[in-house]
């Protein structure tokens, strides 16, 4: 079969159901399709019958599934064997480079931190033997989840019979092109994706400093090194920066923040988390006070993120001053004294025929409530069980919700509809190593109503809600709202606790939760 004989409805593989033509070049054509084994948009390339490279892409495409950074574009499925050859991609719902910049050139620290993601992500590839070539502004995505995606890494190349003798050069080169864009809104060495072409002058290209004066002056040497090689030494200081992983070192000491995506090409919300590693940001406006490497959020939530960390509350449960022990050593001889004169005047007045109390009758009411401990947690998902979810929830981000920075968060996806509307929940599951007793879950939420409910148990043998009920029961249930301390009534035992989203709010037009810090404490 051919696949120009194909027309949207088609399915591949009994399974791929090919909705609308994206791009068709030269016998490769790529088709946004739905996989409806698990309900969720992809990309399909097909191609004609005699393309000359389709062995080439599907092997490209089976190494890139190989890439362990989910900044690469995800390979699904590859198969060169029957009548239709295919390759099924992540299909990326967000806004690209381009459509960012639709409204001007972006702040300094947030196009260096889109393109230091990007120069990780190529760099990740470079080191399994895959390269781009072809990048171009509509290959850099911000996903409306809130992460960078580079798209057509090994696939490009193949589909376009590109190769290189110098391809980490070429792959330098290009996030260097991305990064000029980004700071000046136009594209060296002509128009591209919708940009104009970078200005022009005796020396060849403008540097970006010359296109838009106040720069910071080491992100725009940068720039110029990695975009424009040649000027580099001569109207630049430096060498040079001829490979992704020179870039990477080149920005690692630069301020960057992840951009807000601009007018997107389909409906989705601000980006709640990213994928920077980073750990200081700028704010919003560029002014350079610190906040946050992460995306910035909504202001309904992010703005009233607590200032504290959980391991700063940690030490203030662990610190007792000299001066805080001896005014509780006086309370207590207070207190007793106390205690002792009530006594003596009472039996003073008690009739001499009452029957002294039993000492024992309320010794559970005085007994001392257990102090609490965290309890290390070993790993953590994202927890979206079958059949109504897809079995992980944003899972590469989970551990962000207990690494003791309150400035970076978890979050599940954004729903276009309330959650209670498509399945019975979502959740973030907490891996403590082993079976351990629960008394309480410190929780930290954005300042909104979040349904919650912690499970606790022994087994995440979890397909459907009878199961989860049974593996997982509830040991908790209520709203949250900002930062709570949820206690587990009479303590419950397990190995793993799930923090279950049942209702969430929404924000930016989407329904998501999100989840700062989590901790979880034993006695």
């Amino acid at each position: 079969m051919s696949t120009f004989l194909i027309e949207p409805g088609a399915k591949l593989a009994n399974r791929y159901r090919l909705d609308h033509v994206v791009t068709d070049t030269g016998g490769a054509t790529r088709w946004k399709a739905t996989d409806e084994t698990l309900a969720r948009p992809v990309a399909v390339w097909t191609f004609a019958e005699g393309f000359p490279r389709t062995s080439e892409v599907v092997r490209a495409a089976r190494a890139t599934s190989r890439i362990p950074d989910a900044r690469v574009t995800q390979v699904f499925d590859a198969d060169d064997t029957g009548p239709v050859p295919y390759v099924v991609e992540e299909w990326v719902i967000g806004s690209s480079l381009a459509e960012l910049l639709a409204q001007g050139p972006m702040a300094p620290e947030r196009a260096a931190g889109l393109v230091a993601e990007a120069a990780e992500a190529i760099a990740a590839a470079h080191a399994g033997g895959l390269t781009h070539l072809c990048l171009a502004p509509d290959k850099l995505m911000w996903s409306s989840g809130g992460a960078v995606k580079v798209i057509g890494i090994g696939v490009d190349a193949a589909l376009m019979g590109t190769g290189a003798g110098n391809a980490a050069a070429i792959d330098a080169q290009g996030l260097g092109a991305l990064l000029y864009a980004g700071l000046t809104g136009h594209w060296p060495g002509g128009p591209q994706s919708g940009l104009p072409a970078a200005p022009q002058g005796p020396a060849g290209t403008y540097p970006p400093a010359q296109v838009r004066p106040g720069l910071p002056e080491p992100l725009a040497t940068i720039t110029t090194r990695a975009a424009l090689p040649q000027l580099a030494g001569q109207m630049v200081p430096g060498p040079p920066i001829t490979s992704p992983a020179d870039l990477c070192a080149a920005l690692a000491e630069v301020p960057r923040l992840i951009p807000l995506p601009v007018a997107p090409a389909e409906s989705s919300p601000p980006p709640e988390n990213g994928t920077s590693r980073r750990t200081g940001e700028f704010d919003a406006t560029g002014s350079g006070s610190r906040r946050s490497m992460r995306g910035a959020a909504p202001a309904a939530t992010r703005s009233e993120r607590p200032e504290s960390s959980r391991m700063e509350r940690r030490a203030s449960r662990e610190q007792t001053s000299p001066k805080r022990f001896l005014v509780g050593v006086l309370a207590v001889v207070l207190f007793v004294a106390v205690v002792a004169g009530a006594w003596t005047i009472g039996s003073s007045l008690r009739p001499q025929d009452e029957n002294p109390a039993d000492p024992s009758s309320d010794s559970a009411d005085d007994a001392a409530e257990p102090e609490l401990t965290p309890i290390e947690i070993t790993g953590s998902d994202g927890f979206d069980p079958m059949p109504e979810g897809d079995g992980s929830e944003h899972g590469d981000n989970a551990h962000l919700a207990h690494d003791g920075e309150a400035s970076t968060d978890w979050s599940t996806e954004g729903y276009k509809d309330p959650l209670e509307m498509q399945k019975a929940g979502v959740g973030l599951k907490l891996d403590l190593g082993s079976s351990q007793e629960v008394h309480a879950v410190e929780l930290t939420l954005p300042e909104v109503d979040h349904g919650v409910q912690v499970r606790i148990g022994d087994s995440d043998a979890v397909s459907d809600e009878t199961t989860l009920n049974e593996h997982l029961p509830t040991a908790w249930e209520g709203t949250v709202n900002g930062t709570q301390t949820i206690p587990v009534e009479g303590g419950a035992s397990g190995q793993y606790v799930v923090i279950w989203f049942t209702e969430l709010p929404q924000v930016g037009g989407d329904w998501r939760g999100t989840i700062y810090e989590v901790e979880v404490l034993g006695a």
